[in-house]
């Protein structure tokens, strides 16, 4: 069917029911009679309406009040919230075809984290939405479209981009070098403040004074509270916290009277053209961070529009039965798993902290014994069944550098692949704006 003969069905139909309306319901006071909805734009074999518009555009005004945002001129507003609406037509399409979608148990459970993100129960969540004029059945909504276009990016775009080793390590050497390290210190800050136009008397006072703090530390005052008492720095009323900071954040005096110092050391007391300032080390990323990691594996299959989501639970059901029943993991990992890297590696993952997958994937694995296998469960890239090798206790300190390097790498090329993406789906697909004389 051609796309101007879909419409002139649709309005074929809606002129029906209107003289349907007309004849068969006269009884009806005119007041009572909505006016049909008027379709706007037709995408592909979708359509949008002036109301599914109007709604988003308000909620969209909403949200814009709620975060204390610049209020945007309602034409433009209109325009990209439209042109937001097409683009998310064109990929919910594209995910129906490749058999995507997200059920009520999942969207319930996204709709929990972030009820408890915002530190709220569900109920209260939805209270809360409702309270300031949004209507939940269309955030909820929403949400699951979110979720639907977020697997349908995952499968073609996020899952076939790599990161080599090499590029890692040059990105971790040319960030070093450039004098941006990775190295995040926690602080806390006193400042004995000098005048601008010091004597000598003024240095020696302000020294004097600096030693002595420094000294009432070393015996067993805490830092936050000679802060509060001592220092001119405006973070003295937080107990001179500092927060996190990366080392190009900070000035390098500073990083070189704390590199050398262990959690919770304070720094000798230290000139710079403000006055004496003494340094408390909280935490560096430097510090040998501890974490359980899982050698595991894995089969996964994909949903389609020739295996849905029951068929694809069975077929994995069967698959663990074989195993059970002696046939290897590897070998059937390598016949049926629809993960093209772990595939050829029997289905092996290698060893990973936590954080690397989803947490539907890793909730599963860490539920599991050394040696046992889950049941199939669903993540945003199919259906699996994993299989828990070993656990050890890994120093992740050099691990974080790295992983911190890749994820940022993998992030920036994951965004320019979308962005191309997003704007050849959006040319190639077919897009006609309705006017009120069609």
């Amino acid at each position: 069917m051609t796309t101007n003969t879909l419409i002139m069905n649709i309005k074929f139909q809606l002129s029906i029911f209107a003289v349907f309306l007309f004849h068969i319901l006269p009884s009806l006071a005119l007041a009572e009679l909505k006016p049909l909805d008027k379709i706007i734009v037709v995408v592909d074999e979708g359509v949008i309406t002036q109301t599914m518009l109007d709604n988003r555009v308000n909620d969209f005004k909403k949200q814009l009040e709620l975060n204390q945002l610049s209020r945007i001129d309602p034409e433009t507003l209109t325009k990209q919230v439209l042109e937001r609406m097409i683009r998310d037509t064109i990929q919910l399409q594209k995910a129906k075809q490749f058999g995507i979608t997200v059920d009520d148990l999942m969207l319930n459970r996204m709709l929990e984290r972030m009820a408890q993100g915002n530190q709220m129960t569900l109920d209260a969540f939805r209270e809360n939405i409702e309270k300031e004029e949004l209507s939940y059945t269309r955030f909820r909504e929403q949400t699951r479209n979110e979720l639907i276009i977020n697997q349908l990016q995952q499968r073609l775009v996020a899952s076939k981009i790599n990161v080599s080793d090499q590029e890692v390590q040059q990105y971790i050497e040319q960030s070093e070098s450039g004098g941006s390290s990775s190295i995040v210190f926690q602080l806390r800050h006193i400042l004995i403040a000098i005048p601008e136009t010091s004597s000598p008397e003024d240095l020696s006072e302000a020294k004097e004074k600096a030693d002595s703090v420094y000294k009432k530390i070393s015996l067993g005052s805490k830092f936050e509270d000679m802060a509060i008492k001592y220092s001119n720095g405006r973070n003295a009323l937080k107990g001179g916290d500092l927060g996190k900071r990366k080392a190009n954040e900070l000035p390098q005096i500073f990083v070189d009277a704390v590199k050398n110092l262990n959690a919770g050391e304070t720094s000798k007391p230290f000139k710079s053209a403000s006055g004496f300032h003494l340094l408390q080390l909280v935490s560096s990323s430097n510090d040998s961070v501890m974490v359980q990691q899982t050698n595991a594996r894995h089969i996964l299959l994909r949903t389609s529009n020739e295996v849905n989501n029951e068929q694809a639970r069975k077929i994995l059901l069967e698959l663990k039965q074989k195993i059970e029943d002696g046939k290897s993991f590897a070998e059937i990992a390598s016949e049926y798993s629809e993960d093209p890297t772990t595939k050829i590696k029997g289905g092996d993952l290698g060893w990973y902290s936590p954080g690397e997958f989803v947490p539907a994937f890793e909730d599963v694995a860490n539920s599991l014994d050394i040696g046992q296998i889950s049941e199939p469960f669903k993540t945003p890239f199919g259906w699996h069944i994993l299989e828990a090798l070993e656990r050890r206790q890994h120093d992740q300190s050099k691990s974080n550098k790295e992983n911190q390097a890749r994820n940022t790498i993998k992030k920036r090329k994951i965004d320019e692949e979308l962005r191309l993406w997003l704007r050849r789906i959006r040319d190639e697909a077919y897009v006609e704006f309705i006017d009120d004389d069609s």
